[in-house]
């Protein structure tokens, strides 16, 4: 197969800019963890009230945005990083693992977010608040450690490719 110094240069852009973004993207997630949910977990359901969208620490739209923009660049990345097996195996295998998690995130902690957020509103009543709360916290620890882990196995696909490059 050809691969041209082209085809690696545009590889590598991707490979940068995914691993970039998911290293912002996990500084955004560890600002979060450490700042601000020991705040909203603190004393449910009064603390909840800092999930409120009237509050304007709501970071729904934010985190939509930026795992769209992430998931994005994270498929071009494979796409363009296609014809180098080693690069595009370990690309889908951290994209599986990253999928994963998304979907944990999608299918546990946004709907217990905004069921937090609807008690936080008067919506809905709480039960079992401190101990739903907790346990949140203690599962965001371990989705935010796997997030890591992620962007920590992208730098050595893009050594990896930039040694390729540089032959």
């Amino acid at each position: 197969m050809n691969i041209t110094e082209s085809y690696l240069s545009r590889a590598e852009l991707w490979m940068l800019i995914t691993t970039i973004t998911y290293f912002l993207m996990n500084g955004a997630q560890i600002f979060e963890t450490t700042v601000l949910v020991p705040k909203w977990t603190g004393n449910p359901p009064e603390s909840f009230s800092l999930l409120a969208d009237k509050n304007g620490t709501s970071l729904k739209t934010f985190w939509i945005i930026f795992h769209s923009l992430h998931e994005l660049t994270f498929i071009l990345a494979i796409a363009f990083c296609w014809k180098l097996e080693g690069l595009r195996n370990g690309l889908l295998i951290l994209f599986v693992v990253h999928f994963a998690v998304r979907v944990w995130t999608l299918t546990y902690f946004a709907p217990n977010i905004i069921e937090f957020q609807k008690i936080s509103e008067g919506l809905i009543s709480p039960t079992d608040l401190v101990k739903r709360a907790n346990l949140w916290k203690a599962l965001n620890y371990i989705r935010v450690g796997i997030f890591i882990a992620v962007s920590i196995g992208l730098v050595p696909l893009l050594l990896k490719l930039i040694n390729l490059k540089q032959n």
